[in-house]
């Protein structure tokens, strides 16, 4: 029986997707549910599944953009496993057992100048320990389809070149006293070209409309993170072992901007048509870095989570998008944008809005500063933090008066558990 495989639909705007990569190669045999390869459109990157196994039949190649519902490969599920998967057990055996050593292997790497003498005979050349080689899951589909070995790689290695050295030193994974960055380069004219990825095209379209359609300024201020950082070390351990992951500054600054929010929803709204909406809730879209290009996962309703839920659904996000396996749903309805450019080592920056929302908050690097606390000069770890907003519906007030507030919740966290200032509170005012 042939099954077809189809393209899916990643959303209901789009028409066409480009096959990023494949995972298997045309004739292979695949396992039901196995991910067979990667299609790529304007919004995000989706898996393509086996629905049965089989041998695999590719009819479209990588980097061809075909429309939704193609078929672009199919399954010959009438094909059985059990010779497969027999001969890839005996190939993971080979792979994985330690090499037998039958001799030392000698340096090869000859100098017509100098390097003439011939070693002492009470001194052996180095050995290699062929058992500690890593080899990954794609190297051993090849030495597999080839019919060779670890060991054979290692002795067609006739001649180590300078780049074959230079990797390695830039890897880290020399263990002699020259430091790498004493290492020469080869000179190189050579350039790379890429196909711009249909992502990162519309990306490039989105962000150009902002910058078109918008009124967008940005506001600054800085936060005083001494307490957020007390608190970190002081309570670090104990959040651990009761929730499992790691207290760090994202879920401090979620909080903060989604109590703000709530007292300041201009900067929550966004304009569609001719009206203003403002949601109640708070649906906070968190910037990831991938290598695919920068995607926006949201958080929602995070203005009902403790720091405990929203640090664990910003690290499952998070891994989803890294891995390319987040959805269009999981992206689309966010209401405010974080990004955080301080793990790059921002001091500073104007973030650019995410449409259609109205403000984006920019968080950076964590440096000691002198500041002036009660007329004395101390030294602090400050944070600068920056608001872009659309000026068409946030007027300076607000959004001056949303970033101050958000300074203040993040240099009082205990304020966010009763999300106000306890002695305003007390006296009622």
């Amino acid at each position: 029986m042939i099954i077809d495989i189809k393209i899916p639909s990643p959303g209901e705007s789009i028409s066409e997707v480009e096959i990023a990569n494949w995972f298997i190669e045309n004739g292979d045999f695949v396992e039901k549910d196995q991910e067979l390869g990667e299609i790529e459109s304007e919004k995000a990157t989706l898996p393509l599944i086996a629905d049965e196994s089989g041998k695999i039949k590719i009819l479209k190649e990588a980097g061809a953009t075909v429309p939704v519902g193609e078929v672009v490969c199919q399954i010959d599920t009438s094909v059985k496993a059990d010779k497969k998967k027999k001969d890839s057990k005996e190939v993971d055996q080979e792979v994985s057992k330690p090499i037998e050593e039958k001799k030392p292997v000698q340096n090869e790497i000859t100098d017509n100048k100098s390097d003439n003498k011939q070693p002492q005979s009470n001194q052996e050349p180095e050995k290699v320990d062929h058992g500690k080689i890593k080899v990954s899951p794609l190297a051993q589909k090849i030495l597999k389809e080839q019919d060779i070995s670890v060991d054979d790689i290692i002795s067609g290695l006739k001649r180590l070149g300078s780049k074959e050295v230079n990797t390695v030193l830039q890897a880290g994974l020399s263990d002699k006293s020259t430091p790498v960055n004493l290492v020469k380069k080869d000179a190189s004219r050579e350039v790379e070209r890429t196909a711009i990825s249909n992502l990162r095209k519309k990306l490039s379209q989105r962000l150009v409309a902002v910058k078109n359609e918008t009124a967008m300024l940005t506001t600054f201020n800085e936060a005083d993170m001494s307490r957020i950082i007390d608190i970190r070390k002081k309570y670090q351990s104990k959040f651990v072992d009761k929730h499992g992951i790691k207290l760090g500054f994202m879920s401090f600054f979620t909080k903060a901007v989604s109590l703000a929010l709530q007292e300041f929803p201009n900067v929550n709204s966004q304009i569609d048509g001719e009206e203003i909406i403002s949601p109640e809730y708070t649906d906070i879209g968190i910037a990831v870095q991938t290598d695919k290009g920068l995607m926006v996962p949201v958080l929602r309703n995070a203005e009902s989570m403790s720091l405990a839920q929203i640090e664990q659904g910003i690290m499952d996000l998070a891994g989803k998008a890294r891995k390319n396996r987040i959805s269009i749903d999981e992206m689309s309805g966010g209401t405010f944008t974080i990004t955080n450019g301080g793990i790059f080592g921002s001091m500073l920056s104007t973030p650019i809005i995410n449409p259609p929302q109205a403000a984006i908050l920019g968080m950076h690097n964590i440096i000691e500063r002198p500041v002036a606390i009660n007329g004395k000069v101390e030294i602090r770890p400050m944070m600068y933090l920056a608001l872009s907003y659309d000026h068409r519906i946030i007027d300076g007030r607000d959004s001056v008066s949303f970033l101050k507030r958000v300074k203040e919740l993040v240099e009082n966290p205990e304020n966010m558990l009763i999300g106000g200032n306890p002695e305003l509170l007390l006296l009622d005012i």
